[in-house]
């Protein structure tokens, strides 16, 4: 989960937009076409078949890879793609309307990226009251005895290789001792979001089982805001002798690099380990030097966009899906292959 304030010009690699999608322009969301000649049984009998899918911020390059590969799927099954988000706002007050407008056009199945784990459930339990198959991607909801199957990264995970990464950044064996332990700032943008808490949740388990000398300071609250984060970490830079960030995703990371920038001397040392692999937090960590990324945590969106809509066809045809789809994080270091890091370099306009 990630967010972005940018304005964004949907990716033309995944094909025509249908006819009819001025039924939802008001609601700054997209119908993409999913026109094909395959001769499958699938693709045959999806004909007529619509699924909505409603992010957080559509804006975000997390969102906009992850289009890229519902989108394509969706035209490989012959399916219509009911796509919607705030173009820039992550939160439950901006995107409830737009999931009960999706809702409205009573899709066969929808797919929800929840911004906030209750908030959205009553809704969507609604809709399955109605016959709607309802799937998570990304984020989940609390309760998922109504989700016919959530798609997502190894948040967990994800926070496990964080702390190793950062750890690894700081040189722990040798600056971080029990008389002069090292102190890190984790940056957030929600404390509930269930992304965002598993990965506060496996960085913070595996420094208390791993780095006894790494201390954990309070959580940056950013709400998706970089200049938010920005703030949050310049006051952790001046009151703390700080000695690394972790950012838990891409707004995050963004801030803790301009934050590490700007604090002059008292920022020299500070190393940052972010979540996302924007091209500009590939270009940070590529270049070097003081407010650079030392690693990235990179998600496969466009996997999951692929899967979600796969799973989603495959349960309305009554075929076995899975609840729960872990996709493993990939660790980005400067070391890394061009080629490694080109393939998995998010979508961004």
């Amino acid at each position: 989960m990630t967010r972005s304030l940018r304005t964004w010009r949907r990716p033309a690699v995944v094909g025509a937009v249908l006819a009819g999608a001025s039924l939802l322009a008001a609601a700054c969301g997209s119908t993409s076409s999913s026109s094909s000649t395959t001769s499958s049984s699938t693709t045959a009998s999806s004909s007529g078949t619509t699924i909505g899918f409603v992010v957080g911020a559509e804006a975000d390059p997390f969102f906009q890879s992850m289009y890229v590969g519902a989108a394509a799927e969706a035209k490989a099954l012959g399916v219509k793609l009911v796509w919607q988000g705030d173009p820039v706002d992550y939160s439950p007050a901006t995107q409830i309307p737009i999931l009960q407008q999706v809702l409205a056009l009573h899709p066969n199945a929808i797919v929800v990226a929840p911004t906030d784990p209750k908030a959205l459930n009553t809704y969507m339990q609604e809709a399955v009251k109605e016959g709607i198959k309802v799937l998570n991607v990304d984020s989940g909801s609390s309760d998922q005895s109504m989700i016919t199957s959530w798609v997502t990264g190894d948040n967990y995970q994800g926070g496990e290789t964080a702390a190793q990464a950062l750890a690894s950044a700081m040189d722990y064996a040798k600056n971080c001792t029990a008389s002069n332990p090292c102190t890190v700032a984790v940056g957030v943008s929600s404390l509930t979001t269930t992304t965002d808490a598993q990965r506060v949740a496996g960085f913070k388990a595996e420094i208390k089982a791993h780095y006894p000398n790494i201390q954990v300071l309070n959580d940056v609250v950013s709400e998706s805001e970089p200049s938010v984060a920005q703030s949050g970490f310049a006051q952790d830079i001046s009151a703390h002798h700080l000695d690394g960030i972790f950012a838990v995703d891409g707004t995050d990371a963004e801030g803790a690099s301009a934050a590490v920038k700007a604090a002059g001397a008292e920022g020299a040392n500070v190393k940052i380990v972010g979540y996302d692999a924007y091209a500009t937090n590939i270009q940070s960590m590529e270049a070097g030097g003081q407010g650079s990324l030392s690693a990235i945590i990179s998600q496969q969106p466009t996997l999951e966009g692929k899967l979600i809509i796969e799973y989603a066809v495959d349960a309305l045809h009554h075929k076995p899906v899975p609840h729960l789809q872990l996709i493993p994080n990939i660790l980005l270091t400067p070391s890394t292959p061009q080629s490694i890091l080109q393939k998995y370099q998010y979508v961004q306009s």
